[in-house]
């Protein structure tokens, strides 16, 4: 009877099917488990244990809140109705994680999965789901190793995660765990978060064609700047059109250079002309007609070192 007692709960998840009520999430929720024992009893109620924190199953939409950290800038609305509607036709592949709402009873929050969470709410489909036992701070590391392995996130998400992970307290090691990445790569992506105005950094959203360099490059330009006129003046339909827009506009203005004078012509003896000769940047240019000068460019090039000791010599100065 110990061991009907113990597979009672696994007939029952397979027996149940999939429901939008939040009831069998509860009961199969990995907090329930029953204490393990030693020996080979304690080994098959281990398994179970696992088979159930594996185990995949339907909620409402409704039940579910968002938690964590920011993952994406500039919301969850890009693509939504696209993914809701092939959800409709090809259903949820893969399930999202969810863990037990601390607040809120008979609630539940998203540790990752947000954007298949709303379109499958836009669809009016309930939602396959995992459930966890975590707390604040393994939902953080959970949410931030799954972003680790997404190649969707743009550089400056992940910055941006990195330093809200920093602002909640975590030390560098986890912010270095849960994103899977360096030391020193998080130091650089703080560098860009930090430097960056939340309002601007949402105003221009995810960009995901845009690097760290460049994103380094928009902190100089926006140096000095009023940042509520720089945020007023982001345009454009994607994120990496409103950031190749603010960082054209930003440019620095190249000095205005000055207008060369007019070239002027070089006169030889009755006034003919020779060629001709400008001034720009300080520099003189000669140019001569070799139709017109019967060979005295040739001539002056070879008496120029006696021309010029001759100018020396009368006490002139260069």
């Amino acid at each position: 009877m110990a061991r009907k007692n113990l597979l009672e709960g696994l007939i029952s998840a397979k027996g149940s099917g999939t429901t939008s009520s939040a009831a069998p999430l509860a009961a199969f929720s990995p907090a329930s488990a029953p204490r393990m024992n030693k020996g080979a009893i304690g080994a098959v109620g281990q398994s179970i244990a696992e088979l159930k924190s594996r185990a995949v199953f339907e909620v409402a939409p409704e039940l579910i809140d968002n938690a964590g950290l920011e993952d994406r800038i500039g919301g969850e609305d890009d693509g939504i109705t696209a993914l809701a509607d092939s959800m409709a036709e090809y259903g949820q592949q893969v399930p999202v994680l969810l863990r037990k709402s601390p607040s809120h009873e008979g609630r539940y929050e998203v540790v990752y999965g947000r954007r298949r969470v709303a379109a499958l709410k836009q669809a009016g489909l309930p939602v396959k789901a995992m459930l966890r036992e975590l707390n604040d701070r393994d939902l953080m590391i959970a949410q931030g190793q799954e972003n680790a392995l997404r190649k969707d996130l743009s550089f400056i998400e992940r910055a941006n995660f990195a330093r809200q992970m920093r602002d909640s307290g975590f030390e560098r090691k986890v912010i270095c765990d849960a994103l899977a990445v360096d030391k020193t790569v998080i130091s650089r992506m703080l560098s860009v978060a930090d430097a960056l105005p939340t309002g601007l950094l949402h105003a221009i959203g995810a960009a995901p064609a845009v690097g760290r360099d460049r994103w380094l490059e928009l902190v100089e330009r926006i140096r000095d700047r009023d940042i509520d006129a720089v945020i007023n003046a982001v345009s454009g339909e994607s994120s990496d059109q409103r950031f190749e827009t603010i960082f054209r506009k930003l440019a620095p203005r190249r000095p205005a250079r000055p207008r060369a004078e007019p070239p002027e012509a070089i006169l030889g003896a009755g006034h003919k002309i020779l060629g001709e000769f400008s001034r720009k940047d300080g520099a003189l240019t000669l140019s001569f007609s070799a139709r017109d000068s019967d060979g005295f460019e040739d001539w002056l090039l070879t008496h120029l070192a006696e021309l010029h000791q001759e100018f020396l010599d009368k006490g002139q100065k260069p």
